[in-house]
C-alpha cells in the first residue's frame, strides 16, 4: 500500500511504525473471509482491510478520529484471525493498537460511552472492586430487560447478564510464596494470578499449581504483580496499560535475575498475548525496554509449558471434549496443537468445532461494549460447538469460558482444570455435575 506521510510525521515513532505496517498491505482481501465482524455484518469497513484504509486516511492527514472511524475501530475484536490469514505479514495487531490510542487521545466520546469505559477500566483490573461489582450485579440482574430499551444503557444490561451468580472469594495465597514439589524439582516458574479470573473462577490457578507441583515444578507467586494491562490496553488507555506492564516487569525481571526461572506462566490466554508483547509495548522506554523484552521471552501459556514436560499417557476417560481455541491463543500466540495434544494424552477424546478460527465474541470488554455483535458471534460459536455432540467444552481463556458458558448447557471448563483432574487432582465443580448426571442415567 502506498503511503504519503511527511518526514515530520515520521519522526513520531508510533507513526513511523504504523507507516511500515500499512506499506505491507497489498489489498488482497484474504482477511475478510476470516474476520468475524465482516462475516457477521458484511460491511467492508468492518473488515481488517476496510479499517486499514480508515486508519491510513486518519493518520496520513493528521486528523482527529471522527464518529465513523471510531464506530468501525470499536467493532474490531482484536481477535487477530486476519494476521493468521494474511499472506503479506501485515502486523494488524500493532496497527489497531495504535489506532485505539489515537482515538482515545483525539476523540470525545458521548458522555455515557465515556462513563461505561471509565467504569470498566476502574473495576475489572481490581479483584476487590470487581467482586463487589458482581455482588451488586446479581441484585440488579432483574433490571437487564429495562436497560436494554436504551441503546446507551445496553452495555450495562450485558454486564448484568454476563455476571455469574456467585462472586468467588479469593484463594488465600500469601505472598511471596513458593509451592514446592514432593520430589526434587524439575524446574521453577512464576505464575500470573491475574485480576478478573480469580474472581470468576479461582479454581483455575489452584488446579494449575496442583498439576505443576505434582510433576515436579515449583511455582512461585511473587509479591507486587497485578493486572497485566490487557483490558485498558485494548481500550486505548495507553498510560494505564503501560503502568501495569512496568509494575509486572519489575517483579518478574527480578525473578528472572535469580537465574533459575524456566518461565512466566499465564493461565488466561488474553493476558498471555499482551505479556508476550511487553517488549514491544515498552521498546521506547530506555528504563524498561531490555527488562520487558526478557519478560516477554519468558512468558508462556500454561499449556505451552506443560507440553514440554512429557506428561504420562492417561487412561481413556470416556469423555468427549469440544476444544475451543481462544483467539488470543491460536492467533495471538500461535499455540494451537499443544492444548489438544495434552487433553488427548490425558485420556480425553477431542473434537474440533467447525469455524474454529472465528471469535466467540468475548474479546475482553467487547461482549459488554458491543453486545449485539457479540451475541451473534456467541450464538454461532455455541451452535458449532454443540454440533460436535461433545460432553463438555475445554478452553484456555476465562473470557471465552464465561461467554460460551452463558449460551450453552454444556460445562465449559479450563483446559488445565481438566488435565489436573485427569492426573489425580480435584474434580472441577462443573465436571462434578456432569459426572453425577451420567451416573444417574446409568443407574
Amino acid at each position: 500500500m502506498q503511503t504519503h506521510f511527511s518526514p515530520q510525521q515520521l519522526t513520531d515513532p508510533r507513526v513511523a511504525e504504523a507507516e511500515k505496517i500499512l506499506r505491507k498491505c497489498v489489498h488482497c482481501g484474504f482477511c475478510t473471509a476470516t474476520c468475524p465482524t465482516y462475516v457477521t455484518l458484511g460491511n467492508e469497513l468492518d473488515s481488517p482491510r476496510g479499517r486499514i484504509y480508515l486508519i491510513k486516511d486518519m493518520l496520513e492527514n493528521g486528523r482527529a478520529a471522527d464518529k465513523e472511524v471510531v464506530t468501525h475501530i470499536d467493532r474490531c475484536l482484536s481477535c487477530l484471525a486476519c494476521t493468521t490469514t494474511c499472506p503479506s505479514g501485515v502486523d494488524y495487531m500493532h496497527l489497531i493498537d495504535h489506532a485505539r490510542v489515537h482515538v482515545e487521545e483525539t476523540y470525545q466520546r458521548p458522555p455515557m460511552d465515556r462513563l461505561t469505559r471509565l467504569l470498566l477500566a476502574a473495576i475489572l483490573p481490581y479483584p476487590k472492586r470487581f467482586r463487589a461489582a458482581l455482588k451488586l450485579a446479581n441484585l440488579a440482574r432483574p433490571l437487564a430487560g429495562l436497560l436494554d430499551r436504551s441503546p446507551k444503557l445496553k452495555p450495562f444490561a450485558a454486564m448484568l447478564r454476563l455476571a455469574p451468580e456467585k462472586a468467588h472469594e479469593p484463594t488465600p495465597f500469601t505472598r511471596p510464596c513458593t509451592h514446592v514439589t514432593l520430589d526434587a524439582p524439575r524446574g521453577r516458574v512464576v505464575m500470573l494470578t491475574g485480576c478478573a479470573q480469580p474472581v470468576l473462577d479461582p479454581g483455575i490457578n489452584t488446579a494449575a499449581i496442583r498439576l505443576l507441583t505434582r510433576f515436579g515444578i515449583e511455582v512461585s507467586l511473587p509479591e507486587g504483580e497485578g493486572c497485566c494491562g490487557a483490558l485498558t490496553h485494548h481500550m486505548g488507555k495507553e498510560e494505564a496499560a503501560l503502568a501495569s506492564a512496568r509494575r509486572n516487569v519489575d517483579v518478574w525481571a527480578a525473578e528472572i535475575d535469580s537465574g533459575d526461572l524456566d518461565a512466566i506462566l499465564i493461565t488466561t490466554s488474553g493476558c498471555g498475548t499482551v505479556i508476550k508483547d511487553y517488549g514491544h509495548m515498552l521498546r521506547n522506554d530506555p528504563a524498561y525496554a531490555e527488562k520487558a523484552a526478557r519478560v516477554s521471552a519468558h512468558a508462556k501459556d500454561v499449556t505451552e509449558y506443560l507440553a514440554t514436560l512429557d506428561l504420562p499417557e492417561g487412561q481413556p476417560l470416556g469423555l468427549t471434549v469440544a476444544y475451543h481455541s481462544a483467539c488470543s491463543l491460536q492467533h495471538g500466540q500461535k499455540v494451537t496443537v499443544q492444548p489438544k495434544a495434552l487433553l488427548r494424552k490425558a485420556g480425553f477424546s477431542v473434537r474440533d468445532p467447525a469455524e474454529g478460527h472465528l471469535c466467540c465474541g468475548s474479546a475482553g470488554t467487547y461482549n459488554m461494549l458491543q453486545s449485539e455483535i457479540s451475541e451473534k458471534l456467541k450464538t454461532r460459536k455455541v451452535k458449532n460447538i454443540e454440533a460436535t455432540k461433545a460432553d463438555l467444552v475445554a478452553a484456555g481463556n476465562i473470557g471465552c469460558i464465561t461467554q460460551i458458558g452463558s449460551g450453552t448447557a454444556l460445562p465449559v471448563i479450563h483446559t488445565v482444570e481438566l488435565l489436573d483432574w485427569a492426573y489425580g487432582g480435584d474434580t472441577p465443580e462443573k465436571l462434578e455435575k456432569l459426572l453425577a448426571a451420567r451416573t444417574k442415567v446409568k443407574g
